[in-house]
């Protein structure tokens, strides 16, 4: 009994592939046409070989080809022959659109969202909370079109590719994704969302477009975010003030306002509320939002709610491979990122599967470890010295 919980016949790694369902794999492939070119790496080999090197920190693709060919004798459970070769697997990257494992990714995120869904964020009287944002990348100004000068030294100028996210706050895992040269703006992100009425979001000052705000408004769309230092608004009724009151905290003000802004050439105006919130460290921040319901203190927090998505970042570019790209053309490092997201949305489903109170990091770290281990996947997760 205890031998067969330690030894279950397949790797971690296997089982961790398991995960996916066949018919997601199967989808994508008939959507994109994408094994009509591709005889010695169909796409399961490819998505296999590819998260085989997210989950083993590889930085090249030797790196995962060479690792992969030293486990000869347990590549069968991946259900490969044998290991790709660099040469293939380096055409793949470059050929084969990334666009299928964009398919993978929402297909694996629309299957389960409701096992990683959390009912409820503490404070929070809301039920459909989405966090927006951006990240980049840097990379060298001959892969992608970057921003800055050309460096005086004669080197090759930094450019980077811009992750721009949204978030579901409940379950910790992003719902939509572009990616772009560094140098596009935040706000033509905000274009490309569909978003259902009542729906929240909340992001950082450099996405706000009071046109859109406006749309937003009509549709019943609620958002929260900064305001910027320059606006000019006009205070239309006071609703709190404590200002005046001795080492005041929390909620300073609230106001309705409105805001100038232009709709075909014609003046308009946009009301919002204005609400200034003093935090313990004494920093002041000044949040506008359309949504004249909710608390003020509820504003604050839902704004204090965006640091999810920072954290989320940060935890994508320090436990899986960022630093290093498996190619140099734009088709290449956009699949790379795709792969990086299933395995982050994979490590999600199985954190919660597992209900283990290991951090995110050092569940990365044992997997990374133990990848082609003989263990229980989930037992090995939840408690590593009992598995």
């Amino acid at each position: 009994m205890d031998k067969d919980r330690k030894f279950p016949g397949q790797p971690l790694l296997s089982q961790i592939l398991h995960v996916i369902p066949a018919s997601i794999i199967t989808s994508a492939v008939l959507k994109h046409n994408s094994n009509r070119y591709y005889k010695k790496l169909p796409l399961r080999v490819h998505l296999t070989s590819l998260l085989y090197g997210v989950f083993s920190y590889c930085n090249g693709l030797r790196e995962i080809c060479e690792g992969m060919l030293g486990c000869e004798g347990k590549l069968a459970h991946l259900g490969l022959d044998r290991a790709p070769s660099r040469s293939t697997l380096s055409d793949a990257n470059t050929n084969r659109s990334y666009r299928v494992f964009e398919t993978i990714y929402f297909g694996l995120l629309s299957k389960y969202q409701g096992v990683i869904s959390d009912s409820r964020l503490k404070g929070l009287s809301i039920s459909n909370l989405k966090i927006i944002d951006s990240t980049t990348i840097s990379l060298f100004g001959d892969i992608l079109r970057g921003v800055g000068r050309p460096r005086l030294d004669g080197a090759r100028r930094k450019g980077g590719i811009k992750v721009h996210a949204m978030m579901d706050a409940f379950s910790g895992v992003t719902e939509f994704v572009r990616m772009t040269a560094a140098k596009v703006h935040d706000r033509r992100f905000l274009l490309q969302l569909k978003l259902t009425a009542e729906s929240f979001i909340v992001f950082d000052k450099a996405y706000n477009d009071y046109n859109l705000f406006a749309k937003w408004s009509k549709a019943n769309v609620w958002f929260v975010t900064r305001m910027k230092e320059n606006a000019i608004f006009h205070v239309t009724k006071v609703i709190n003030d404590n200002t005046r009151k001795k080492n005041a905290k929390g909620i300073l003000k609230e106001q309705y306002i409105t805001i100038g802004y232009k709709q075909e050439k014609a003046a308009m105006r946009l009301r919002l509320r204005r609400i200034v919130f003093k935090a313990d460290d004494g920093k002041v921040y000044e949040f506008i939002t359309n949504n004249f319901k909710i608390k003020a203190k509820e504003v604050a927090l839902i704004y204090k709610y965006r640091w999810m998505i920072e954290l989320l970042f940060k935890q994508i570019k320090q436990n899986f491979p960022l630093r290093y790209f498996w190619g140099e053309s734009q088709n290449a490092i956009k699949m790379q990122i795709y792969c990086v997201l299933i395995a982050q949305l994979l490590m999600v489903v199985i954190r919660k599967k597992s209900a283990t109170r290991k951090s995110f990091a050092n569940m990365i770290t044992v997997i990374r470890l133990h990848l082609m281990s003989y263990v229980g996947l989930l037992n090995f997760i939840k408690d590593t010295y009992q598995a």
